[in-house]
């Protein structure tokens, strides 16, 4: 026989026993709504982020190019049945070209303002600090130290050349860590595999058998004087343009653009020698009967 007070203390303990599967209920409730809620969509990047992201991908895309290059020419100042005789003249072309090429990424990634994202600006500052060194030391460099050693100055410019690879982690590492980051690298058309710059800008190469386009100014070579001109270049001849004195040599595939302190020999259109801020030149176009030339101030 049960007592009534047993009783009592029983059906309190099933009620205190469901009043606890009650709660766990309440709560399993909860962190299931919490599960499901959809996460917080990512803003989209300023044109600003775009741009700045964008100007990175050229400045990198620019040294990987210009290390394979310079691998490229150091290859064929070693291999005496590539260059020949001509090991001395590819040294010094090589020597001028290859400090403006540094100094021009210097200079953009100098201009480049902060991104507002410190993981990518302080990238931006230790890529800057790498170009920077290495231009500091170019700029001791003469093309006219090929003369003595034309081999082993390039294998020394060709060295620093080579460590201008991105700082670690890279851009396209930071990326993965930022929404806003990605966001602006999947923008930014600069960052795209295989993207060209000159792909929309370039036009189809002239028939080398063909006739040259006419140039704006002709023969006259006076024009060139203030550092803008278009001229066409039919056999070796000295220009001056905005204070600067190049003798310009066409040849069938190439032009060489010769001055006091450097050589340069560009094939085909669309090569450009500069010479610091005073002078660019362009080949407009180029066959066996000459080159049309195109000079300007940076």
């Amino acid at each position: 026989m049960v007592k009534r007070g047993s009783v009592a203390v029983v059906a309190a303990g099933l009620v205190l026993a469901v009043g606890g599967c009650g709660g766990g209920t309440d709560e399993e409730t909860g962190a299931s709504g919490k599960a499901s809620a959809k996460p917080t969509p990512t803003r989209p990047p300023s044109k600003e982020l775009v741009k700045w992201v964008g100007e990175m991908c050229v400045q990198t895309s620019a040294l990987k190019d210009l290390r394979a290059e310079s691998a490229a020419d150091l290859k064929q100042i070693r291999n005496p049945d590539e260059a020949g005789s001509d090991a001395q003249f590819f040294a010094v072309s090589y020597l001028s070209r290859t400090p403006l090429a540094v100094d021009d990424v210097e200079s953009a990634l100098t201009d480049l303002d902060p991104s507002g994202v410190p993981a990518a600006d302080r990238l931006r500052n230790a890529l800057l600090k790498k170009v920077k060194g290495v231009a500091d030391h170019l700029d001791e460099v003469s093309p006219i130290d090929a003369v003595d050693d034309a081999e082993g100055i390039v294998a020394d410019v060709d060295k620093r050349v080579q460590s201008l690879t991105p700082p670690q982690p890279d851009l396209l590492a930071l990326t993965q860590k930022d929404p806003q980051l990605a966001a602006a690298y999947k923008r930014a058309e600069q960052c795209a595999p295989g993207w060209n710059p000159d792909e929309e800008a370039a036009s189809p190469s002239p028939d080398p058998t063909g006739p040259l386009p006419k140039a704006a100014d002709g023969k006259n070579i006076d024009a060139c004087s203030d550092g803008a001109c278009e001229v066409l270049v039919t056999s070796p001849v000295w220009i001056t343009a905005n204070g600067v004195d190049v003798h310009v040599t066409p040849g069938d595939d190439s032009v060489t653009f010769e001055t006091p302190s450097s050589v340069m020999r560009l094939g085909g259109q669309g090569g450009v020698a500069k010479w610091g801020d005073d002078l660019k030149a362009t080949v407009v176009a180029q066959n066996k009967d000459g080159a049309v030339l195109k000079f300007t101030i940076p």
